[in-house]
């Protein structure tokens, strides 16, 4: 298939306005395809040629102004379409197009628990044309019209409200059809159809809805008011923001089977992949990951539906600004107060990692360096959503709050169901601003990797009590931080006080000069405004080991952490010192997304590649011995969510099966909790790799959970059990069996390589690379994304799969997604031996 470059977009944006889509669907015509017959009425504004995308199982028949076209024109995804006159034109196609598996175009799903069957769209990027044809790019937009024949017990939903209009001639197919959209772009078109269960309301005029599988409708139902509620005060509090109003006709949200991104931001249909219905115990942690993904989901009605980047190069328009949107919004409609802090611990480190490989890219790229619709879907990463959010934190710390809305706001007056680019943000703020925002953004959005701020502290040396603080900057980038100075406090030796906050801009050449003692513990960039690699004097870090969760604020203690783990990968920080720290402090801590942070770390890149294997039995003891202490401090049931943290710790850092097979044959842990799906699967995994069970035993697990939660489980610990036969059946599924699905292909390579197994799986590492490009080129992107991310042989820390990896890239005919995760996971690998060896 061709990929879309820009200069052929732009060409074709020259040539052409598109007007209206209607496009009708029959998902009546069995298991592997449906019908698709779309009519697009569009103007030419001079006379050319140009074509349109379409990826259809059989192109029917097609006729443009009533003239029959040769659907054997059609070249890959591409029907040339010649000789148009200027004015109106109609385009007729009657295509049958072929479901997914792989949560592209339209996805079908049979739930395994109840027999039902589900269908969603995923339009994203060109994958709106393994749905219907389209003069697919984003600045064409249109009117969107479905006509959905469907199952008589399904209802259709869609962009637009949807109403059921009769039935079909002959049987009892519902026919449903959609009310016009405004105009909107062809990747955010969406249709999702089933027998949903859903709740729904009305709030400032509009329906809201949300909907979900049949076998999940008791969990959804347990979380309705608390979701619904999310949705409401967000949708308030961009109404007091935003002076331009919510810009459709209602707001859905459905939560749907092997979605493969968080969500979608589908205008009046967010769809949200449904393990946010939880069926089994989570954190507050993760609830309020939950609620930050509604929030992030409806700040894109504005900024990415409302007004769209032009091209794929200002992504970051769409996905940086509805991260910083759902984080800020979140800390000030709801109960979720303290986002930031989970926002430093795993998204922003997320940010870090990306900008230091050697695929990081600005967070505005340069349009050249985004050439096509390929390499524009490299860049949904860290880079784009924490670094570009963490960038807009800044500015709005530099600017002023009000400035900045004032700029958004002008921003949506000038470019409302239009098209905008970097340089149309730009000139919104400053419009409202004397300083210099097009420079601010040239350094902070056109450039990459991070700066490393670093403090030098001198005391006075004429015997009176004083010290002097100068900031050193590796990079390039202007900052305006916070400095947190820091006693131990006179009433509790044990304790950290805050004794001031320095406001400081750097590089401003400036030496802070204070009177009274040195402190115990300066922190550079407290309050996490700015983004950038902080560094601790040798007198801090000596603090920081030793008291870290005695600091009173857990945004100060998660830039501490992060100063840590930061110096662990960059080989500044003995991995078991780290290590040493957690165990001190977890058990003390209190703000549950630290918690998780702190111990994910700790477990999957130091026990697990950062430490040699002979090193890795005692890591997991240390991280083990965390998850006691912790499971100790909450007998009383006063932190059931810390509790949870610590027996999910207990399980993953298992060494000897005897304790959590216990639990899983009491169905209980000694104390609480009762065991629920998510740790019975979790429990036998960890059973699995550790040989404690087998077939029979997972066998009878899926007997007793027969949902898709359970046949991921299932597919997960067959994939984990220490046998040949069971490594060969689990390798055979996932590179020759491409009727897998997405999520159970995720679950069996998540099993598949264990640290455990090493010299079991040892001869697959170097099968891996040839296998996994002819597999990508197979079964395209979101394979080729998932291949990269969870079949990589990551616990293969040396040079062998190194050099074995490099060799792969340098071959040719690579997909572009798959190369560029593999690009990221060998320099992972690289750094993680630099580590060992530091």
């Amino acid at each position: 298939m061709s990929a879309l470059t820009r200069n052929e977009a732009q060409l074709r944006a020259q040539l052409l306005d598109v007007h209206h889509y209607a496009v009708t669907l029959d998902l009546t015509r069995g298991d592997d395809t449906f019908d698709s017959t779309t009519v697009i009425r569009f103007s030419a504004r001079t006379a050319g040629d140009t074509f349109l995308e379409l990826k259809p199982d059989e192109l029917r028949s097609a006729a443009l102004d009533g003239h029959p076209l040769d659907p054997a024109t059609l070249d890959a995804n591409r029907l040339p379409l010649t000789g148009l006159t200027e004015g109106p034109h109609e385009l007729r196609l009657d295509t049958r197009m072929r479901y997914s598996r792989t949560g592209e175009g339209l996805h079908r799903f049979t739930d395994p628990a109840d027999g039902e069957t589900y269908v969603y769209s995923q339009m994203f990027m060109d994958d709106v044309q393994r749905v219907f044809p389209a003069f697919d790019q984003p600045d064409l937009k249109a009117v969107f019209e479905f006509t959905v024949t469907a199952p008589a017990h399904w209802t259709v939903l869609a962009n637009g409200v949807t109403t059921r209009t009769g039935n079909r001639d002959g049987d009892d197919a519902g026919i449903w059809r959609s009310a016009p959209t405004p105009v909107i772009s062809t990747y955010l078109a969406a249709v999702a159809a089933g027998p949903w269960h859903s709740v729904t309301t009305e709030h400032a005029g509009l329906p809201f809805g949300i909907h979900c599988r049949q076998s999940l409708a008791p969990h959804m139902d347990a979380d309705a008011d608390e979701i619904l509620s999310i949705t409401k005060d967000c949708f308030d509090r961009y109404a007091q923001k935003f002076t331009e109003p919510y810009p459709f006709d209602s707001y859905d949200q459905a939560f749907v089977p092997e979605f493969n991104a968080g969500a979608m931001e589908n205008p009046g249909l967010v769809t949200f992949r449904d393990e946010f219905i939880y069926r089994s115990a989570v954190t507050d942690t993760e609830r309020q990951t939950r609620a930050m993904v509604i929030a992030h989901e409806m700040a894109h009605m504005w900024f990415g539906d409302l007004v769209t980047l032009a091209w794929f190069d200002d992504i970051w328009l769409n996905e940086s600004f509805a991260e910083y949107m759902g984080y800020q919004t979140l800390t000030e409609a709801t109960r979720f107060t303290d986002t930031w802090t989970e926002f430093g611990v795993t998204r922003k480190s997320w940010g870090y990692d990306a900008d230091q490989r050697p695929s990081t890219h600005p967070v505005a790229p340069d349009p050249d360096d985004v050439p096509d619709t390929a390499s524009a879907l490299l860049n949904f990463d860290g880079i784009s959503y924490a670094k570009g959010a963490s960038a807009l934190r800044q500015l709005v710390a530099w600017l002023g709050e009000k400035d900045f809305l004032a700029g958004i706001n002008t921003h949506f007056a000038r470019h409302r169901f239009a098209n905008a680019s970097l340089a149309d943000f730009v000139d919104s703020l400053a419009a409202h601003t004397d300083r210099d925002v097009h420079a601010w953004a040239e350094i902070w959005l056109r450039t990459t990797g991070i700066d490393t701020l670093t403090p030098r502290v001198e005391e006075s040396t004429d015997g009176t009590p004083g010290w002097t603080l100068t900031v050193d900057r590796h990079g390039s980038r202007p900052h305006h931080i916070a400095v947190g100075v820091y006693d131990h406090d006179p009433a509790d030796a044990d304790r950290l006080r805050l004794r001031e906050l320095l406001d400081l801009d750097v590089p401003s050449g400036e030496v802070v000069s204070e009177n009274g003692p040195r402190p115990a513990l300066l922190v550079l960039n407290d309050g996490d405004l700015t983004y950038a690699k902080v560094r601790l004097d040798e007198t801090s870090v000596e603090t920081a080991l030793r008291g870290l969760s005695r600091i009173p604020e857990p945004l100060t203690r998660t830039v501490v952490w992060n100063s840590l783990r930061d110096m662990v990968r960059d080989g500044e920080l003995d991995p078991h010192d780290y290590l040493t720290t957690a165990e001190a402090h977890l058990p003390e801590e209190h703000d549950l997304a630290i918690v998780e942070g702190v111990l994910t770390f700790a477990r999957a890149q130091i026990a697990t590649r950062y430490l040699a294997p002979a090193d890795r039995t005692a890591a997991l003891a240390t991280i083990n011995s965390i998850g006691r202490q912790l499971l100790r401090r909450t007998e009383d049931g006063s932190d059931p969510g810390l509790r949870l943290i610590a027996v999910r710790t207990l399980i993953d850092s298992a060494t000897q099966p005897d304790t959590v097979a216990g639990w899983l044959a009491d169905d209980s842990v000694p104390g609480g909790p009762e065991l629920d799906p998510e740790l019975r699967w979790r429990i036998l995994a960890r059973l699995a790799v550790l040989g404690a069970v087998g077939e029979a035993e997972i066998d009878a697990a899926l007997a007793a959970d027969p949902s898709a939660t359970g046949e991921e489980g299932a597919s997960r610990c067959r994939a984990a059990l220490p046998t040949a036969q069971a490594k060969a059946a689990a390798w055979d599924r996932l590179f020759h069996d491409d009727s897998l699905s997405n999520y159970l292909f995720s679950a069996t390579a998540q099993g598949f390589w264990q640290p455990e197994q090493a010299d079991l799986v040892k001869e697959y590492v170097e099968r891996f690379y040839p296998e996994a490009v002819a597999l990508a080129a197979r079964r395209g992107p979101a394979i080729g994304e998932a291949i990269g991310r969870w079949a990589f042989p990551a616990y293969a820390v040396d040079e062998t799969n190194l050099q074995a990896g490099h060799a792969c890239l340098a071959g040719p005919d690579i997909l572009p997604l798959l190369r560029r995760k593999l690009v990221d996971q060998l320099d992972d690998l690289a750094r993680a031996l630099r580590v060992r060896t530091a």
